[in-house]
């Protein structure tokens, strides 16, 4: 995927279809990235894939905030902090702004601050997540392994997807 340095700011810039049709995505990204703006990817890409659309990272990009390697979701925002500077609360560690812990980004430790989460839970959430795709509803949470009705209903006011 390619964006022209010529194109409006506000405008979306995708890739030439491949010979199959894959669902899409679209992601914002924007902070310490060459070409900020949104950007219509493939389903399944990654972090690396949108900073490389957005013409890769600013020399002050602090390039170990970010995992390049996770997949993104559609509808979501990517903030790429510059050297020193904090990411916004919404994003650090998968807990969203009210709180809640999101499903979609959470990593173990975030997962592990849930009751009756322990890390062996949370390493299943993670990797039903690789497995599967984002979670489209918290009542996906009843796919993974160890988690029933009764661990869901506990969970449900503390996480978002």
């Amino acid at each position: 995927m390619v964006r022209s340095a010529a194109a409006p700011a506000d405008e979306v810039i995708s890739a030439p279809a491949a010979t199959a049709e894959l669902p899409s995505l679209y992601v914002h990204v924007f902070g310490s990235v060459v070409r900020p703006g949104l950007y219509r990817l493939d389903d399944g890409a990654r972090v690396v894939d949108v900073i490389a659309a957005a013409g890769g990272l600013t020399p002050d990009a602090e390039a170990t905030a970010v995992n390049l390697a996770r997949r993104l979701t559609d509808g979501e925002q990517l903030y790429v902090p510059a050297v020193g500077e904090a990411p916004p609360a919404a994003t650090a560690g998968g807990v969203a702004s009210d709180g809640r812990v999101n499903l979609n980004t959470a990593d173990v430790a975030a997962l592990d601050t849930l009751p009756r989460i322990g890390p062996a839970i949370a390493e299943r959430i993670i990797q039903w997540r690789e497995t599967n795709g984002a979670f489209t509803s918290v009542d996906d949470l009843l796919s993974v392994p160890g988690i029933g009705e009764k661990m869901l209903t506990g969970l449900r006011d503390l996480v978002t997807v």
